[in-house]
């Protein structure tokens, strides 16, 4: 989590703590060190936030105190709503955690939105005690261009080792489609993430070839339903 995104976060929970937060509770929420809260409190306290409280004890917003409100009219705000709650349907956990942030952001401009319902049914989530592979793993090796090496399982069951370049991400209803350049077969192929038993960054890459791989990709198959892999 980036520093900007973590001290926004630590706003939004002492703005809606009945009692002090104490750093411990905010490290655990965060996923970081209590020395790391201390140092982003005092970053806070230096830019006037008005916490109080102290190290041992808790913190606390002072009432009153709210941030500057976001540029949105009551549609756009919906349409964020809807979409972002949509995520959960993915499986796709670390991009719902990122939704449930800005889905906070938007409570904090005090539109209601409760009315607006989403139902969460879809993909299973990547869960890593279940197995999964988190899906954020193919999303950042795409960013990086990066080979990554995979174990797929296939509709007979039959396992096979594959080293791809990754390209893309589909997110169906019922699954989430890793498209990539498969070496081991020439070509692009679909991968079921629910299907990927293991999966192993590389240290190789394929720098300057995401974007053109995409373009012959997309060229190539109009987004058509995806066959599984051969």
């Amino acid at each position: 989590m980036r520093r900007s995104t973590r001290l926004f976060e630590i706003i939004q929970i002492l703005r809606s703590a009945k009692a002090p937060v104490t750093a411990e509770m905010l490290a655990e929420k965060l996923e970081v060190s209590a020395r790391t809260v201390y140092r982003d409190i005092a970053a806070l306290q230096a830019q006037r936030t008005p916490i109080e409280g102290e190290a041992g004890v808790g913190y606390l917003m002072r009432r009153g105190y709210d941030l500057p409100p976001l540029n949105f009219d009551a549609e756009e705000v919906e349409a964020l709503w809807v979409g972002l709650s949509m995520l959960a349907r993915t499986g796709d956990s670390t991009l719902q955690q990122a939704a449930d942030r800005v889905c906070r952001k938007i409570e904090a401009l005090r539109v209601p939105t409760d009315w607006l319902q989403v139902a969460p049914w879809g993909a299973p989530m990547d869960d890593p005690e279940k197995g999964c592979v988190p899906v954020v793993n193919y999303r950042e090796a795409i960013r990086n261009e990066r080979k990554i090496r995979i174990t797929y399982e296939d509709a007979d069951g039959v396992r096979t080792e594959r080293v791809v370049r990754p390209v893309a991400l589909i997110y169906h209803i019922e699954c989430t489609m890793l498209v990539a350049w498969c070496e081991m077969r020439s070509g692009f192929r679909h991968f079921r993430t629910d299907r990927i038993w293991a999966c192993e960054l590389t240290e190789d890459h394929f720098c300057g070839q995401g974007e053109p791989l995409r373009a012959i990709w997309q060229e190539q198959n109009h987004w058509d339903v995806p066959a599984e892999p051969s």
